[in-house]
């Protein structure tokens, strides 16, 4: 490859990278221009690895021949088990170990070699293997990605020639920033979301990031609270406790977000959560169908857990609807992306009366006359209560028993919730 072909693959790279282009289509943009300029790539798989809380890592392929294999893919803990044994069998393990940046071998020679899938290469029609380990300083490390990982193939039988090494070496490095910045940005959003919650992490990103600037808005609020969880965790092992607890915030979290609501917050083992649109009939009924779902959920995982021996609970959930204060609220140096107001304190009051009255679900009366009139058929009063802290008392509604003891009601809500 002529150093102005060369130059020009950099200049694109450089601009898709900077534009934003999905990992996958950098590379199979890299590729095809490469083998438009005469270098005979046949495969070129890239890795990296990334700040995530399941995924160890991503990879992307392209191949110069339709395959099943997908462009894109994901990757667990290689740490233990047999993806510990495979990546341990790897060239790219090989070449951390013993210290090399780069590989050249002769898939002729495949069969003498204990590298994973360099025969499956082989067998392929795939003639010679070039594989990169380009490290980042402490400085351009984040997490896991310390590395950009990089193998390709030709199927020419005389291998890659001394120019073409000479154009991948160049060349690399550059699809290797690219893609480390497709990933940065990625981190980013998953880190938002999974510490700041699904909308809040879009503002903050969208740039409202300076405390006070908030906006008021109408909104369902969601406070549940796990069941005897001190007595719980009183009684079973500290290596029990997170999983514990993580166990009953995944049904709630998953609940909520099917449903379409945002978690803004989890306090210890308490969930605040918010549901709010143009709508707001449906956002409560949004609400309700969370509420539902979770029930399921609880059922499902109580079941899982009662035949392990583990302990078991279910949480009380409390609905209320009214203005708050949504934005960033905090110190110079330390922020929350949350809601504040009155409505705040009072879903969490009526979440902690639900002990009081024994029942797992109680919504107050501004959530209750908000529905239309199917929804509240389903709700039914638990009675007057003054609620502490709050200056006034009100009506506090509960689901009618008949949702759960009457089929044929049971079918009639869920189908209310569905529409």
């Amino acid at each position: 490859m002529q150093l102005t072909s060369r130059l020009a693959l950099m200049n694109w790279l450089t601009g898709q990278g900077l534009t934003g282009l999905p990992e996958n289509e950098l590379l199979r943009g890299f590729c095809e221009r490469c083998c438009a300029e005469g270098l005979e790539l046949s495969r070129g798989l890239v890795v990296i690895d990334t700040l995530h809380p399941i995924y160890e890592g991503r990879g992307f392929r392209w191949s110069d021949r339709p395959s099943n294999e997908s462009d894109a893919f994901e990757y667990g803990s290689t740490a233990d088990g047999d993806a510990a044994k495979s990546w341990r069998r790897s060239v790219f393990f090989h070449m951390l170990e013993n210290g090399h940046d780069e590989m050249v071998i002769d898939l002729a020679e495949a069969p003498s070699m204990d590298f994973s899938q360099i025969g499956e290469l082989a067998e392929k029609g795939h003639k010679h293997y070039l594989a990169f380990v380009h490290r980042f300083g402490e400085n351009g490390a984040l997490g896991l990605m310390d590395c950009f990982y990089s193998c390709w193939t030709t199927r020419r039988e005389s291998g890659f020639s001394g120019l073409e090494l000479e154009a991948l070496r160049d060349l690399v490095p550059v699809l290797g920033l690219a893609i480390k910045s497709a990933q940065q940005v990625d981190i980013v959003r998953t880190l938002g979301r999974v510490y700041l919650g699904r909308d809040a992490s879009e503002q903050v990103l969208r740039g409202r990031i300076s405390r006070g600037v908030t906006e008021r808005i109408n909104a369902v609020l969601w406070y549940s609270d796990l069941r005897g969880s001190t007595g719980i965790s009183e009684s079973i092992g500290p290596d029990e406790i997170i999983p514990f607890l993580n166990d009953y915030a995944q049904t709630v979290i998953d609940a909520i977000h099917h449903a379409g609501g945002d978690v803004l917050k989890l306090i210890g083992d308490g969930v605040l959560a918010m549901f709010w649109g143009e709508d707001m009939a449906d956002a409560r009924r949004a609400a309700l169908r969370a509420e539902h779902l979770f029930r399921k959920n609880v059922a499902a995982l109580n079941k899982r857990r009662a035949a392990e021996g583990g302990p078991t609970t279910s949480a009380y959930v409390g609905l209320h609807v009214g203005e708050v204060f949504y934005g960033n609220i905090g110190s110079e140096d330390r922020l929350d992306f949350t809601v504040v107001g009155p409505t705040v304190n009072e879903v969490s009051r009526i979440a902690s009366m639900s002990r009081s009255v024994d029942r797992e679900l109680l919504a107050s009366s501004e959530f209750y006359g908000g529905l239309d009139a199917a929804g509240r058929r389903y709700l039914v009063s638990t009675g007057r209560y003054a609620l502490r802290g709050i200056g006034r008392a009100q009506d506090l509604y509960t689901l009618d028993p008949e949702v759960d003891a009457n089929e044929p009601v049971t079918g009639s809500y869920e189908r209310y919730l569905a529409n």
